[in-house]
């Protein structure tokens, strides 16, 4: 599995693009969220969206759906197909709703269905999504009274959505053999919706070694070698997981 983060920045970061990635495996691939500069991104990176398999998304912010509407009309009207959308059953109203109804209807085309092939997922359950991609959306807290879901990938690499803190958690997946942990922070204080860097510092040191930093502000330069064992991931690298 190869994890490309095609942006890194938080939802205000002016340096770098919306957090969201792109997951190849088993011969697809996948975004994970699609957020306001996701377009951008995708262009920058000499991707099409009619390159992609689908996407995958956690919640309901617009850095991480901003750029579905975009996504929806080139997908019809350039690539004449509907793409594959794994979203929580329970976002599937919601996003149409409160989010994409606005933009998108027009004439006949009046539901998210119209331009989607959705694929509602029940949390706590495995998916495969490719021959070598399996997924389990795990629930975890953001903003009060709105779902958020976080990502297990293969039983083994774990991708927070924006989280905030939750150390038992972290230390289950870890027993339970996740490897690899990509996890949103918030490198200056007070977090409120999202893990900190301190709280994350708090973490035992053989959990540390496997955490890399994601969704940070335009201050990240200044926390290069404050951060522990934990690593930075960088805005338009692969990784292998």
């Amino acid at each position: 599995m190869q994890i490309t983060m095609l942006g890194t920045g938080s939802a205000f970061a002016k340096k770098y693009y919306n957090n969201n990635a792109l997951i190849e495996a088993g011969g697809c691939r996948l975004l994970v969220d699609c957020g306001i500069t996701l377009p951008t991104a995708l262009h920058k990176a000499g991707i099409e969206f009619g390159d992609l398999d689908g996407a995958l998304i956690s919640h309901m912010h617009g850095d991480h759906v901003g750029g579905l509407e975009e996504y929806a009309f080139q997908m019809l009207f350039k690539h004449g197909r509907k793409p594959l959308l794994y979203i929580a059953d329970t976002l599937v109203e919601p996003l149409w709703e409160q989010t994409l109804r606005g933009g998108l209807t027009q004439g006949d085309l009046t539901s998210l269905e119209d331009f989607f092939v959705v694929k509602p997922l029940v949390p706590g359950q495995d998916y495969t999504i490719a021959p070598d991609l399996k997924v389990k959306l795990i629930q975890t807290k953001h903003i009060p009274n709105k779902d958020s879901y976080s990502f297990l990938f293969n039983d083994c690499f774990f991708y927070s959505a924006d989280m905030r803190f939750n150390k038992e958690l972290i230390m289950q997946l870890v027993e339970e053999g996740v490897t690899t942990i990509y996890h949103d922070c918030q490198l200056e204080p007070p977090g409120v919706v999202h893990a900190t860097l301190d709280e994350l510092l708090t973490l035992p040191k053989d959990i540390q070694d496997k955490v890399w930093l994601m969704h940070y502000g335009d201050a990240m330069e200044n926390y290069r070698g404050r951060t522990g064992p934990m690593r930075i991931v960088e805005q338009g690298k692969s990784y292998s997981v």
